[in-house]
């Protein structure tokens, strides 16, 4: 069986992606930094609901050490790995007056080092795949990579890297790997449940996304599925955001 290794799949888009590929044929290794019951259920959940494998991988991606051992784990689990979905990844509202020096590497060590990190790991497995649409890694950005953010500028910075990533990984890899991106728009998940109100929801539903609805983290999973089985797209950043940044 094919197998593929998500970052940060315990919950929202990650555990979309993680159930999406399950759902295509795909052992799956959920990795999670502390939430290890949700990303037990989300275990449970695959195996229960499909006919796929389903391990669940603890690391925190801006530990090297634990990267290795967590793509150790999930190739020693599978026999292989084909596709790798760096989702994980944290934000931070904080304006530059009250944001440190410290509060900023940390979120890049974790957003950008961390999905390096996790892509150096994979980089031999994947290379040894024999999937016949090909390997191939896909990265989370973010529209605001584009827009910018006031209110979190170190979190828009660490979107921008990932696209300056996905580019040069697509180069030094291919044609071996193929490389890609996906920048999701507004996303209704505990991320964003948690910092953004029902009013400005529902503002967003009606003055700014031509589809009028927010994103789900099914369109994500559905959006990686369709960037892992394009055997000629590499390099690229698909947005998906319904409409609302049209590039």
């Amino acid at each position: 069986m094919p197998a593929a290794l998500v970052t940060g799949a315990s919950r929202g888009i990650g555990r979309a992606v993680a159930e999406q590929f399950a759902a295509d044929g795909y052992d799956v290794a959920v990795n999670y930094r502390s939430s290890d019951s949700a990303a037990r259920e989300v275990v449970d959940t695959i195996e229960r609901e499909t006919d796929q494998s389903a391990l669940a991988v603890q690391a925190d991606v801006a530990d090297p050490d634990a990267v290795e051992a967590c793509v150790d784990d999930a190739v020693d689990a599978f026999g292989s790995l084909d596709h790798v979905v760096n989702n994980a990844g944290i934000n931070q509202h904080r304006y530059t007056p009250e944001l440190s020096p410290e509060d900023f590497q940390r979120l890049l060590n974790i957003n950008v080092v961390g999905t390096f990190a996790v892509t150096k790991a994979a980089l031999p497995h994947l290379e040894d795949s024999s999937v016949s649409e090909g390997p191939s890694v896909i990265n989370l950005s973010s529209r605001l990579a584009y827009s910018g953010a006031d209110y979190e500028p170190h979190y828009a910075t660490s979107k921008v890297g990932i696209i300056g990533l996905t580019k040069s990984h697509a180069l030094e890899f291919g044609p071996t790997i193929r490389v890609n991106a996906i920048a999701p728009g507004f996303i209704e998940t505990d991320m964003t449940d948690a910092t953004t109100s029902e009013e400005a929801k529902e503002r967003k539903r009606q003055d700014v996304i031509p589809v009028g609805r927010l994103g789900k983290p099914e369109d994500i999973g559905q959006a990686a599925a369709y960037l892992r089985d394009a055997s000629f797209v590499t390099g690229e950043t698909l947005n998906v955001n319904g409409g609302q940044r049209m590039q």
